[in-house]
């Protein structure tokens, strides 16, 4: 049975000093005095219905700008119709939001030829100034703990959320973005990001490996949800 390890990631608010900019409290959930989720909850399972239940009718497909970091050495690529392309460092895509994405994890330091398989689930989205999405995409930052962790087959959840500007905790940021907050085991992730703010993604990493069996591959790889590539110009 997997150990469970449960962290929680800040997403701080977008931006503050542009004038169009939206306000966050426009878009947290009301609150119903109830949860209908938990963070063990299979993925896929939230998102999907946050997308049927929604208050914002109708539902417009939108790709979220997503940003993979992690360790030095460490590359990240998505799935494409059930195969892995190159890796990248810095990996940059835009993700549809209700959807759930698998991905890759290889160049792991200290641990040649291992290779992890995550899976993000887009639950909602950020809503950044016109013109500014890919500025400020939902970040996903993996640190050895996580990947050592998951390489000693345990199962690593992490609730991203945007914070709600009139209760957000004064926390600095790391070099790479918002710092993860580890959550002990008898809490939810997922119900203590929904009393700070509005959970836009959670990221699972395990030890899983894709399957042999192609009749297997569908179900591993979510459907295949398409992806939009962003490039990002050279410096």
């Amino acid at each position: 049975m997997l150990r469970r390890s449960l962290l929680l990631l800040l997403v701080a608010c977008c931006v503050s000093n542009i004038a169009k900019a939206a306000d966050p409290s426009d878009y947290l959930p009301r609150r119903s005095g109830h949860s209908l989720y938990t963070g063990d909850m299979p993925a896929g399972v939230i998102a999907s219905t946050r997308q049927a239940m929604s208050y914002r009718q109708p539902v417009q497909p939108y790709f979220q700008p997503v940003r993979f970091h992690g360790p030095d050495g460490v590359r990240f690529s998505l799935a494409q119709y059930g195969t892995f392309g190159e890796g990248e460092s810095n990996l940059m895509a835009g993700l549809m939001i209700g959807q759930v994405y698998r991905f890759r994890v290889s160049g792991i330091p200290r641990a040649e030829g291992a290779e992890l398989y995550p899976t993000i689930e887009m639950v909602d989205r950020t809503y950044p100034p016109p013109g500014l999405a890919t500025t400020y995409p939902i970040p996903v930052n993996l640190d050895e703990d996580d990947i050592l962790a998951a390489l000693e087959g345990r199962l690593v959840t992490r609730v991203i959320y945007l914070e709600d500007p009139q209760t957000a905790t004064p926390l600095a940021e790391g070099p790479n973005g918002p710092v993860a907050i580890d959550v002990p085991e008898y809490q939810d992730p997922l119900e203590i990001a929904d009393l700070r703010g509005r959970t836009v993604a959670i990221l699972r990493i395990g030890s899983l490996a894709p399957p042999r069996a192609e009749v297997l591959k569908s179900q591993f790889f979510f459907g295949h949800p398409s992806w939009a590539p962003i490039f990002k110009p050279n410096p």
